[in-house]
């Protein structure tokens, strides 16, 4: 009789204890206030800090901005649970590095992003540019592609139309209207090749980085919002209320008045466009 007694009050114990358990995690969950934030040195770690962060703040968060100088750690770290919600990376980064790495990786939103420019310390605006002129441009297929499709944009080629813009190649080049030579470099030292050739097509995060102003070039991409950062967090969190804030904090009005007045000539994304 005791020992069935005894046995009776330790299944009891175990299970108040298991939901005490239960409710303490979900209370975790629901009710967290501390964000850890990862974003590459530079303009999204700026936009983190001046543009998403305060609001936050203002919502009771405490926010830990981590920076990082590679395009690796961030999501790594993202998904080992070091950081909560990282930003530095287009949809087209995403999805192939969380595939190769198998990462269970989501977005939440797409920021303003630096777009591409054609820079040149030679002409003043693209009518000026003379044929046979030389550009610099990105070797690797990704930068690659934006680079013609701006080109494509400023009326000095065509691309085929048979093929994906997001992919397509100097091969796919069918009109080159001034006989540009294309020069395919690492996306790294375009800023450096504007002393050097004629014209170079610099992605904005390497253009903001060597201290150039995005309003000099003499074109700017309208970057499809493939190729715009976006917010990430780990799938498993994407109705997590944090998440939901931190959304909540991109889309406010604080948050488009800060990159209008800290980040000039930053593209917007489609939907900060049409609301």
């Amino acid at each position: 009789m005791k020992k069935g007694l005894f046995t009776l009050l330790a299944v009891l114990l175990l299970t108040a204890l298991t939901a005490c358990g239960s409710d303490n995690a979900s209370g975790d969950s629901e009710d967290k206030k501390e964000i850890v934030f990862g974003a590459t040195v530079g303009p999204y770690s700026d936009m983190v800090t001046k543009a998403i962060k305060p609001i936050l703040e203002e919502k009771g968060y405490t926010v830990d901005v981590v920076e990082f100088s590679d395009y690796v750690q961030p999501n790594k770290s993202l998904a080992n649970g070091s950081l909560d919600a990282n930003l530095f990376q287009h949809k087209i980064y995403l999805d192939a590095f969380s595939a190769e790495h198998n990462l269970d990786l989501s977005e939440v939103i797409i920021v303003p992003t630096a777009p591409m420019g054609i820079y040149s310390n030679k002409f003043d605006s693209i009518e000026d540019i003379e044929e046979g002129s030389e550009i610099a441009i990105a070797s690797d297929p990704t930068n690659l592609a934006r680079t013609l499709l701006i080109l494509e944009a400023a009326g000095l080629i065509k691309i085929s139309e048979d093929v994906d813009p997001l992919k397509a190649s100097e091969k796919d080049v069918v009109e080159n209207y001034k006989n540009l030579k294309l020069s395919p470099i690492e996306a790294a030292q375009l800023p450096r090749a504007v002393e050097t050739v004629d014209l170079s097509a610099v992605p904005g995060n390497f253009a903001l980085a060597a201290d150039m102003n995005l309003l000099d070039a003499l074109a700017l991409e309208e970057m499809p919002d493939d190729y715009r950062n976006r917010v990430a967090v780990r799938t498993e969190d994407l109705d997590a209320q944090f998440v939901k804030d931190i959304e909540d904090a991109i889309k406010s009005v604080d948050f488009e008045a800060t990159i209008d007045e800290q980040f000039k000539g930053f593209g917007k994304p489609a939907w900060m466009l049409n609301r």
